[in-house]
């Protein structure tokens, strides 16, 4: 609508939609369709008796599913009613209605504050489209938001209003799927993006781009939503009330790309062209994880960059392979069984890490009885022939230097 409008009565109408693709990686959760209860100020449906009211100037687009009987309603300036097949709306003829006996003016929610880089808003879900089931992984918070080489989708037939401010001038992803058509090119993207709902859709300062293209290194792709850290732990704990959890262990763990400390145990690998970061984390999975004295400890693994600083500035970030390991344990047993199991991966480690492509790792331990955390590190490193001769040099001078201290030679 280009005006505010007032409608008595509204013609039936509808618009066929295109056929639903395969759900994704990431799904986003909150909707603007026209039945969802939690849409309306009065935490129900409009029904026949109700003057609806869009307000004047929320931009705002809304899908709706089926046929309705309205009082009047009220259209913003910039919006779109998106029809499915049989929906539309028509007048009140002032018959009573057994589920609307009392009328009233019922508005539409504002829809402006949901952000992209919240991460409660986004669920994790299988190629099938279901719900993924809960395991032994998870995601540390700024993964919990749509990564780089992510596929995004958005629930057909539902409408949406998303706010992508951002700290990046570009936030890449694989593909994004909207009203069950799968954009996964940069021309669809772009034609899409120059379509009307687009910019009823995405609002704010930053840019959305497809690339098509999943992650090209075998040992991993950062996540890329560190620049948005801080925006992503903002709307985290403003979800929570604000601040973190009080942790059970006094000197608790800050993983890179999490908002709160965590008991339990963090490892930080460095690794070779040979890692396999999909391969390592289903051994971890198959062998550790899923034996029956780790029930209840969950594990996040990924490639992080770690800043390296000198004197307080940031010159460069080094990559690495980041575990963390939480468990379900209480008071003095918090993450105790998470540090048993960080113990365990550092002994395979030491055994079999050169031919996992692993150079070394670090461990760090907070547990609930221990006062501090608790550090511990083991390398694995390659004997070469140079490191032999390089031993072997440094004995000779050493030698060289103690037969001529012998001699008076040297003082």
């Amino acid at each position: 609508s280009t005006s505010q409008s007032r409608l008595p009565g509204l013609t039936c109408f509808f618009c066929s939609l295109p056929a639903a693709s395969a759900a994704v990686y990431k799904q986003w959760i909150p909707n603007t369709n026209f039945e969802t209860a939690s849409n309306w100020d009065k935490g129900r449906v409009p029904c026949a008796s109700d003057v609806v009211h869009f307000e004047k100037d929320k931009v705002v687009s809304v899908f709706v599913r089926s046929p309705h009987t309205l009082m009047d309603m009220y259209l913003p300036l910039n919006g779109e009613l998106v029809l499915a097949a049989g929906a539309g709306f028509t007048a009140f003829d002032g018959s009573w209605d057994p589920a609307c006996d009392s009328g009233g003016t019922v508005r539409f929610a504002d829809a402006e504050h949901h952000a992209w880089f919240d991460p409660t808003l986004w669920q994790d879900v299988l190629p099938s489209g279901e719900l993924k089931p809960s395991g032994p992984l998870f995601s540390v918070d700024e993964e919990r938001v749509p990564c780089r080489y992510d596929d995004v989708v958005f629930q057909p037939e539902t409408s949406f209003r998303v706010n992508i401010d951002s700290a990046q001038p570009v936030i890449h992803l694989r593909s994004i799927s909207v009203m069950g058509q799968e954009l996964n090119t940069p021309a669809s993207w772009a034609g899409y993006l120059q379509g009307p709902s687009a910019p009823l859709q995405f609002h704010g300062n930053g840019t959305l781009q497809v690339t098509g293209t999943g992650c090209p290194d075998k040992t991993g792709c950062a996540c890329g939503n560190a620049p948005d850290g801080p925006r992503i732990c903002a709307a985290l704990l403003r979800a929570s009330g604000r601040q973190c959890p009080e942790p059970a262990c006094q000197s608790p763990l800050q993983p890179l790309g999490h908002c709160c400390g965590v008991c339990g145990a963090t490892i930080n690998l460095d690794f070779t062209p040979d890692f396999d970061l999909q391969k390592y984390q289903d051994r971890l999975v198959q062998e550790l994880l899923s034996q029956p004295k780790y029930a209840g400890v969950q594990m996040a693994i990924s490639k992080v960059h770690k800043a390296q600083t000198f004197l307080g500035i940031t010159r460069s970030s080094t990559p690495l392979i980041q575990i963390v390991l939480i468990d379900d344990r209480a008071g003095v047993r918090t993450g105790t069984a998470a540090e048993r199991l960080a113990a365990d991966i550092m002994e395979d480690i030491a055994q079999h890490g050169e031919a996992l492509g692993i150079s070394s790792g670090k461990m760090e331990v907070a547990t609930g009885s221990t006062s501090s955390g608790q550090v511990g590190s083991h390398a694995v490193s390659r004997i070469t022939a140079g490191t032999v001769m390089g031993l072997l040099f440094s004995l000779l001078f050493l030698g060289g230097i103690l037969f001529l201290y012998r001699k008076g030679k040297l003082r």
